[in-house]
């Protein structure tokens, strides 16, 4: 080992340089090293799931703020025909903004804000009786992303790359997509108590372009070369194996460090879009102005997947409709041609068998106005007792409308499905038993559902 160090000049750094990149990656390994034994040398490598999957890999779309049902898939006939009158909970009641259709071969209702989306009702599954357990953004945002609020739970991403590893030794096996900072931040995506492998890696933010986001520290720092940087990302390993005891976390992190590697050339070709056609950029809205950026989540999910990545999330803000609900079909017109194409997309390409898609929001809205200052506004309050999402491919059955609230939209009468059993849902399609995807921490077996959640079968194709 004193002989390589004192070849360092080799590399452009002297012995200081070196120490100082070397240190730091042993430092971390240490750390590591005290954490409880992960009882696998690699965690993200690909494992037999529990049984046979009808999917492999999940895009979940995520609507932060609540998406009025009202105003997409939920047909409310009698709540037109009652509006400005008196609600149950003694506010005036707010009629559906626009006009719905009926489309596909089952009739599928969809409001007119969605037109891309209504011509591919014959895949999609839609749950019209969606229930959270509860209408603060603060608590059910992180319960919709792991689970649970009480505190920081492993991401639904984190708990789906535990159980089945990834699919490519270049690539991370979840990503999301623009993410929000706010309402539980990093916790949405991260791995908690998992291995940090696990936990997703983030491509921009939030309210900044798609265009103007990269990923962080890919390329070689301390100003060395690649070549420099990949001989000195082997000294550090060869360190790590010979001076660190070797158990499974620590591997597990060597191996991370070697993925890291293997992404400085992978990724940037990932995310280069230039390589798509035109015809491709321009089914997705890519290059206009209203659908430019959300379609370039779209398109970037649709790449990731086809090279194998387990989870990626796609997340678009601004659906918190107190006010100004007369302005959803703006908000979804950004959205509506880039997921339909993705959809068509996926098809065409023979992945959406074994993609499964879901698109939902944290909860939805109430049939009754917004009121302030005792007056009611163009707006709708929060409702998690009954509101909608929807998914397709990934062995669900295209088509369907499943479960229903009563005639006004207040809450689930028929079919509900709380966010526990869609979690349990999406790990069967996966060949995932929720109840058996279990991690030992703190004295007791945690699992993304906790002590809830149902399969809801009826939904399977």
């Amino acid at each position: 080992m004193a002989n390589t160090i004192g070849k360092s000049s080799e590399l452009g750094l002297s012995r200081r340089d070196l120490l100082t990149v070397t240190t730091s990656g042993l430092g971390a390994l240490t750390i590591t090293g005290l954490m409880p034994n992960l009882g696998a040398t690699n965690v993200i490598a690909p494992k037999t799931p529990h049984f046979a999957p009808k999917a492999k890999r999940v895009i979940f779309i995520f609507l932060n703020g609540g998406p009025s049902q009202f105003e997409s898939f939920e047909y409310k006939p009698q709540l037109a025909v009652r509006a400005g009158k008196k609600g149950q909970k003694n506010g005036t009641l707010l009629g559906p903004l626009w006009k719905f259709a009926q489309y596909g071969d089952s009739g599928m209702w969809v409001a007119d804000t969605f037109p891309h989306l209504a011509q591919q009702t014959n895949r999609l599954c839609v749950l019209n009786a969606m229930q959270t357990g509860t209408s603060a953004h603060p608590l059910a945002v992180p319960m919709m992303h792991t689970g649970g609020f009480q505190f920081v739970r492993p991401s639904l991403g984190s708990w789906i790359l535990y159980g089945l590893g990834s699919e490519n030794e270049q690539l991370p096996g979840f990503f999301t997509i623009k993410p929000t900072r706010t309402f539980g931040g990093p916790a949405n995506y991260g791995s908690a108590f998992l291995p940090s492998t696990l936990q997703a890696t983030r491509v921009g933010w939030g309210g900044q372009p798609l265009k103007e986001a990269s990923i962080r520290n890919l390329t070689p720092s301390h100003g060395l070369s690649s070549e420099a940087s990949r001989r000195s990302l082997e000294l550090a390993q060869a360190m790590s194996r010979r001076l660190l005891p070797q158990t499974d976390d620590v591997q597990g992190v060597i191996g991370s460090l070697e993925l890291s590697a293997q992404m400085q050339q992978a990724v940037p070709n990932l995310l280069d879009l230039g390589r798509e056609t035109k015809e491709t950029l321009d089914l997705y809205g890519i290059d206009n102005k209203l659908t430019d950026d959300f379609g370039r989540q779209c398109l970037l999910a649709r790449r990731m997947v086809e090279s194998g990545v387990r989870f990626v999330q796609i997340n678009t803000e601004g659906w918190d409709h107190h006010r100004g609900i007369d302005n959803f079909k703006k908000a979804a017109s950004k959205i509506d041609q880039p997921i339909a194409a993705m959809l068509a997309d996926l098809g065409e390409r023979g992945l959406l068998e074994e993609t499964l898609v879901v698109w939902t929001g944290e909860f939805g809205r109430t049939p009754e106005a917004q009121e302030f200052g005792g007056e009611p506004v163009i707006g709708r309050d929060h409702n998690a007792d009954g509101y909608t999402a929807w998914l397709a491919g990934g062995g669900v059955r295209g088509g369907l409308t499943y479960g229903k609230t009563d005639e006004l939209g207040y809450k689930a009468v028929e079919g509900a499905v709380h966010l526990h059993d869609l979690h349990a849902t999406i790990l069967h399609l996966l060949g995932l038993d929720h109840e058996k995807l279990v991690y030992r921490y703190g004295g007791r077996d945690f699992r993304l559902t906790d002590v809830h959640g149902n399969v809801t079968h009826d939904i399977i194709a």
